[in-house]
């Protein structure tokens, strides 16, 4: 079982399931959606989703049409992206854990687009 939880503490939840291989993607959307030079997320069953507190505060925004970015609305801290057109999956947002998921990064995904500031200096594949 993982944990995970927002900045402020408001929203916490659990992971009763595996977490597929980590992408980091650099695509423009992730990019300002963590405020970083990429996301890290990784798909797990919506089923093994626990959401344990802060229903009121964890807020939707879609941010292209059919995926919508979960985040909670007092700390801003993005949780998972869900799509409609694939129910039974969510996109965590692997910093918002709180312990070790034992799944590691497969690549850089959308590195066409990526931060001209930010250097990959590791060798993982670099997905265009």
């Amino acid at each position: 079982m993982l944990e995970g939880r927002c900045l402020c503490g408001q929203i916490t939840y659990e992971i009763d399931g595996e977490v597929g291989p980590i992408d980091l993607c650099h695509c423009s959307y992730c990019r300002r959606a963590s405020g970083s030079a990429f996301a890290a997320n990784a798909s797990i069953a919506a089923a093994a989703f626990t959401l344990r507190s802060g229903a009121a505060v964890l807020k939707e925004y879609e941010s292209t049409p059919g995926k919508f970015r979960s985040f909670c609305s007092n700390c801003g801290s993005p949780i998972y992206a869900r799509m409609p057109a694939a129910p039974d999956l969510l996109r965590i947002r692997m910093g918002t854990l709180t312990g070790d998921p034992l799944s590691r990064p497969r690549g850089h995904f959308d590195v066409g687009s990526k931060a001209p500031w930010f250097t990959i200096t590791d060798d993982l594949p670099h997905i265009p």
